[in-house]
């Protein structure tokens, strides 16, 4: 892929709606991007997207890699209509009440509706409420309905995505919208897929686009008991520096993906993707991750028996906002690295992976 198709891909996937549990149009952008390069595309009973490719292998057991990054968005759910019309609404996912005052919204009713979310304007606040953030309950979503128009459309459960377009930046290679989180994780699988092409590969490959994980890791969870690979790795976003942000566990955008270790992380894996980066000549950063982490890598190890696992990362600005930001080198040296790694490995690495 070149640049600008690398760019398209991310804007399709980042404009499409998914939020965790109702993932199908994001699903089916990413069935389409990946159906050239795979033999056979399936949806489980949870909903994540599987494409299988097979490998090479000349033993008398095939083995298997995953990889794995999540389709789910965050967003809203509706929980009332108030007399005015405006509705009320949570949160789907991890939100900062601080980043919804004046944002475009879609609610997903009887059909898509526009709407933004209101505040009281800074005028009308108390000195009391001018010292605190806005919480949930203070905020609303206006339809420019009246209640009896906003009961026809809409009801209690319905969700709610934001209305923010991705955008390519004008300069610096990057890119930035909602959803980056992890739609960009997925753009890395559809590369590497694309990259396999021209590359020999012995290890049979499952490319999986997960559900729900933004709330709780559902779908990796399911897909990893269900496919039983032999290894994974799952590729996700991290924080990336910004202004005025610089502290330990952010990483540079430009600088490469970052691969993690710690408990979570099978040490062998953790060296050969090193290695694959060294081999290939991609600029790569590290994470020391001694804890618990909040992506797919955690449900993928601690499957059935355990299953040796990574954990690729893109580093990305303003996480879990509408406005999320990343360089498009770092993402598509994503890809091309996960296609590197699995190009490389053979039965006898897989083998080794029972010995730490």
């Amino acid at each position: 892929m070149n640049e600008k198709a690398i760019a398209g891909l991310l804007v399709e996937l980042s404009g499409a709606v998914g939020l965790s549990g109702s993932e199908d149009d994001v699903a089916a952008v990413v069935s389409r991007r990946l159906k050239p390069y795979v033999s056979r595309i399936w949806r489980d009973r949870l909903g994540n997207l599987v494409a299988f490719k097979e490998g090479e292998s000349s033993g008398p057991e095939p083995f298997s890699l995953a990889l794995v990054a999540h389709m789910d968005e965050i967003g809203l759910m509706v929980t009332k209509i108030e007399d005015s019309g405006a509705l009320r609404f949570t949160a789907v996912g991890g939100i900062d009440p601080r980043t919804l005052p004046g944002q475009p919204v879609e609610v997903h009713g009887k059909s898509v509706l526009k709407g933004v979310i209101g505040a009281k304007a800074p005028h009308l606040l108390t000195a009391e409420e001018r010292r605190r953030a806005p919480a949930f309950e203070d905020l609303f979503i206006d339809l420019g309905m009246d209640k009896k128009q906003a009961e026809e459309e809409v009801r209690t459960g319905d969700l709610v995505s934001f209305d923010a377009p991705p955008t390519v930046m004008a300069a610096g290679n990057s890119a930035a919208g909602k959803s980056l989180d992890d739609r960009s994780g997925v753009a890395a699988l559809i590369i590497c897929a694309a990259n396999l092409r021209a590359l020999r590969h012995r290890a049979d490959l499952y490319f999986v686009a997960s559900v729900q994980e933004e709330v709780g890791l559902r779908g990796a969870a399911a897909a990893s008991y269900n496919l039983v690979p032999d290894l994974a790795v799952a590729v996700d976003v991290t924080h990336g520096k910004a202004p005025g942000l610089d502290l330990p566990g952010v990483f540079e955008l430009g600088r490469g993906p970052v691969i993690s270790m710690g408990p979570n992380y099978h040490p062998s894996l953790v060296r050969r993707l090193e290695e694959s980066a060294r081999e290939a000549r991609f600029e790569v950063q590290l994470d020391a991750d001694p804890a618990v982490p909040g992506t797919d890598a955690w449900a993928i190890q601690v499957s059935r028996e355990g299953i040796p696992c990574g954990l690729l990362s893109i580093p990305l600005r303003y996480m879990h906002t509408t406005v999320e930001m990343l360089n498009l080198d770092d993402m598509a040296n994503t890809g091309r690295l996960l296609a590197a790694f699995a190009a490389g490995i053979d039965r006898s690495f897989v083998e080794g992976l029972s010995c730490f």
